[in-house]
């Protein structure tokens, strides 16, 4: 149903876009070529996707977030291209491992990030001050605070979309391939 659009395939409004990403990463994925049937989508993730990536969260920070949302709504895509975003940072593996199969993580603080995301999902925003308290405890802010909500945001979209479209994990990152426990 969701073609593998191509610069010269999709609408207008979406082949700057996908030609500035496929300049970016050496190849369109898949998932750009599928959003680009929603111009609007697909520009929207990647400038929301930009302004997550220049926010005060540290890059580990980010991706957990980002492994958080992409585990929980079950995008093997998502988990499969950030898996090989924490391994290009250097991430310890066990971090990788855990962030993967959804096990405790091994940095307190990264630990703290994660579950103050799930937090601000399950209360749909309405976070116990206990819960926030702990955010700052770990060494956060309260901008940051607001920025997981940006990450929230942007993930969510990405996620969802990539699941309806059945986007398939690009040939570059199958060494990260992941599947869904149960």
């Amino acid at each position: 149903m969701f073609a593998d659009h191509t610069t010269e395939t999709a609408p207008e409004a979406a082949r700057r876009s996908m030609a500035a990403t496929e300049k970016h990463l050496g190849y369109l994925p898949a998932a750009v070529a599928r959003f680009a049937t929603a111009p609007q989508l697909l520009n929207g993730f990647l400038q929301l996707s930009g302004m997550f990536e220049a926010t005060s969260l540290d890059p580990l920070a980010r991706e957990t977030l980002i492994m958080t949302m992409a585990t929980r709504n079950r995008c093997h895509l998502c988990v499969a291209m950030h898996t090989a975003k924490l391994v290009q940072l250097g991430a310890d593996p066990a971090l990788v491992t855990a962030l993967r199969t959804d096990e405790p993580l091994p940095d307190g603080r990264l630990a703290a990030l994660r579950e103050f995301t799930i937090t601000v999902l399950e209360t749909a925003g309405d976070v116990p001050d206990e819960a926030l308290d702990a955010f700052v405890a770990a060494g956060f802010t309260a901008q940051q605070a607001l920025e997981v909500v940006l990450g929230i945001g942007a993930y969510t979209m990405s996620t969802l979309a990539n699941r309806l479209t059945k986007a398939p994990v690009d040939d570059s990152l199958a060494a990260h391939a992941w599947t869904p426990a149960g």
